[in-house]
């Protein structure tokens, strides 16, 4: 009967082969799978399709900037739960949760910086807190970093990426649209220019509030821009939309921005409107 009895010739072990995590990423436009430190040395931009990833508040200030020049300032400014607001968790749990997940205390970076020999005040949402979420530490923050510049006599740059106002401080998040574009108006009427850098998504009440009163606007490709979302607008007209319809390349056709920069051209492209804006600075060099 053993030779119907079928045994291996030579003991074979199965072997699972363990990948480290975070190697590849896949890319949510092209879905190609892209070495990531290949991503890293583009500047989180896919190199097949050139799509923007999303990138970190300190990691878009650090891209524009003079190295080593980024002071930040109102750094220890945190939220209250003036409302005790609650829904599946409580406000407190959100931001704790919130502060754990990205570091910071709230969802602006601000501070002062020099790009290209020229000092900027400068602010930007780090969407991992709580989507970028504009509540009345943010409305503070970036009021102050207004403030800043009118008292320096230096140019404002806010990078935006948000998901509009923050629904747990209610109307206390609808109120820094007020404080906000009052804050702006003074910077205009001191005639210093304010450049407003738009990335995937800005939406709701930031772009109401001051990401769209930029003196120069700029936006990245592909980058969703708008109020409300298209699905709510086409539900509320009953109408189909235009191809594009919110995206960075349909507003700069319409009108609404004023460019469309790629992230690894934005630092040079600041450096020339600031030149422009407020002269060369003295010693820099443009060669």
């Amino acid at each position: 009967m053993a030779w119907f009895k079928k045994e291996p010739l030579v003991s074979v072990k199965e072997t699972k082969v363990r990948m480290p995590e975070g190697l590849w990423i896949k890319c949510d436009n092209c879905k190609e799978i892209i070495y990531k430190q290949e991503l890293d040395r583009n500047a989180s931009v896919c190199p097949r399709c050139q799509h923007h990833f999303r990138i970190g508040a300190r990691a878009r200030i650090d891209l524009v900037v003079d190295p080593g020049s980024f002071e930040e300032r109102n750094a220890t400014v945190r939220s209250l739960d003036p409302l005790h607001f609650k829904d599946q968790k409580s406000y407190p749990d959100r931001v704790k949760a919130a502060k754990k997940t990205t570091g910071m205390e709230d969802a602006l970076l601000a501070g002062t910086a020099a790009i290209g020999g020229h000092r900027v005040s400068i602010c930007s949402l780090e969407f991992g807190f709580m989507g970028g979420s504009m509540g009345s530490v943010v409305g503070e923050k970036v009021t102050r970093a207004v403030e800043d510049a009118m008292a320096e006599r230096i140019p404002f740059i806010a990078i935006s990426c948000s998901g509009g106002a923050r629904m747990q401080e209610s109307v206390l998040s609808l109120m820094q649209m007020a404080k906000t574009s009052a804050a702006l108006a003074r910077l205009s009427r001191a005639r210093l220019p304010y450049i407003s850098i738009l990335t995937d998504p800005t939406t709701g009440g930031v772009t109401a509030s001051y990401a769209m009163l930029g003196d120069i606007i700029i936006a990245e490709p592909g980058a969703l821009i708008g109020f409300a979302g298209p699905r709510v607008i086409q539900d509320t007209i009953r109408q189909e939309l235009p191809p594009g319809f919110q995206r960075a390349e349909f507003l700069l056709t319409h009108g609404f921005v004023d460019m469309i920069v790629e992230r690894k051209n934005l630092r040079q492209t600041l450096i020339r409107l600031l030149d422009f804006l407020v002269g060369t600075p003295a010693g820099a060099s443009r060669s």
